[in-house]
């Protein structure tokens, strides 16, 4: 299937999904989705994993696809994520083109190469894939078999830089709902080369990109939004809990040492 140049490449954060008194906020959605526009992200992804999607409705999460789409404006893509644990459900919710998301630890199903190559051949509208996995040979490989326009994106933080400079079309990170500017200028300066930028920002991210996944995601990406003052509640739904005083007190060191500027909501939304 062709593709624009520029469609599916760079940062694509996946957004968290703000709760207030046990339901959406769609209205401080819509300003997480301004805030990742003024920030530089290339697009975003709307009830990825890190949405917690398991505890939103099959309504719910369409809702929210269309307040990303009706905020965006046309101004960057917005990709909506749509497995679910029902077959049916995930066929409601799907557009195309798609991408797979390969994400063993969660699917307990690993899709080698081959099995790829036999989707693809018979859904042309397949156009990439999520790599949520620590395996750069598996990336090699899919990017030998399949060419440059097989939009990889890189969907384990700590493996971002590597997983780019092998060929990598971009990132899906949560880190990129507390660092959208750096995350996207990491994608910018591999793909123009400059490796030498690309790297130190691989490092002067790796804390934070390892502390997202200190507790099941996104507790720790909330919490951290939280102080950061982008999201009024750090709310979940069962059987998720906010972070304890534990957790919270090494992720506050860790917004300390990151040097990440507070945020206001007002300003997010502008």
């Amino acid at each position: 299937m062709d593709l624009d140049r520029t469609f599916l490449r760079g940062s694509y954060p996946p957004l968290i999904t703000p709760f207030k008194d046990g339901a959406v906020d769609y209205e401080a959605f819509a300003r997480l989705v301004e805030y990742q526009i003024a920030e530089g992200s290339h697009g975003i992804v709307v009830c990825g994993t890190t949405a917690e999607p398991s505890t939103l409705s099959a309504d719910e999460r369409a809702q929210l696809v269309r307040v990303a789409v009706e905020t965006s404006r046309g101004r960057i893509p917005v990709v909506a994520a749509t497995g679910s644990q029902s077959h049916a459900e995930t066929v409601w919710l799907t557009t195309l083109p798609f991408l797979l998301y390969h994400i063993p630890g969660r699917a307990a199903v690993s899709l080698d190469v081959d099995t790829i190559e036999w989707i693809a051949a018979r859904l042309p509208t397949l156009v990439g894939i999520k790599q949520a996995v620590n395996d750069l040979g598996h990336t090699s490989q899919l990017l030998q078999r399949f060419g440059p326009e097989f939009r990889v994106f890189v969907g384990l933080e700590e493996l971002s830089f590597p997983m780019l400079a092998v060929g990598a079309t971009g990132l899906m990170n949560a880190v990129g709902n507390l660092a959208p500017r750096k995350i996207a200028r990491l994608c910018e300066a591999v793909a123009s080369g400059a490796l030498s930028e690309g790297r130190a920002l691989h490092f002067e991210l790796f804390e934070l990109n390892r502390a997202v996944f200190w507790d099941t995601n996104p507790i720790p990406v909330k919490y951290m939004m939280k102080r950061l003052g982008l999201i009024a509640e750090n709310e979940h739904r069962l059987p998720m809990l906010p972070a304890d005083k534990s957790l919270a007190d090494r992720l506050d060191a860790v917004l300390e040492r990151a040097k990440l500027e507070p945020v206001s909501l007002r300003a997010a939304a502008t």
